[in-house]
């Protein structure tokens, strides 16, 4: 169960272009308000490609195992891996990563689960203030 769980929903046009699966993948990321302009190097864009990989093999990956594999410091996968998991795309088991979901389709219905009962959550809060007040 995620209790604190940041999701971002940035809605951009997408560029009607030859379909590149990496640009396809970078625009999903940059809807969901993975990168910042600081991540000059896409490391980020890097490690979430690398756990989607090993996600259809069922393979949680170290943060060392990541960074290896990156050529990235281990302070830069934490700081991402710290990240991903606060938007509840990546879950961690005994000290290994891996996309909460196996696929990027599922991943997203259950992101617009996650939304819908935040809303709803903010709805009752809503309403009942509403009632206190007497609006």
């Amino acid at each position: 169960m995620i209790v604190n769980q940041r999701i971002t929903i940035i809605r951009t046009t997408r560029l009607v272009r030859e379909n590149s699966v990496n640009e396809e993948i970078r625009w999903l990321c940059n809807s969901l308000g993975l990168f910042s302009l600081r991540d000059k190097d896409s490391s980020c864009y890097r490690v979430f490609i690398e756990l989607l990989k090993n996600s259809k093999a069922h393979k949680p990956l170290s943060s060392d195992e990541i960074a290896y594999s990156l050529s990235l410091s281990r302070g830069t996968v934490m700081h991402h891996m710290n990240r991903l998991m606060d938007t509840g795309l990546v879950i961690t088991d005994r000290n290994k990563y891996m996309l909460r979901v196996e696929n990027l389709e599922v991943l997203v219905n259950e992101l617009e689960r996650d939304v819908s009962r935040a809303f709803q959550d903010i709805k009752a809060i809503a309403k009942k203030i509403d009632r206190e007040l007497g609006l």
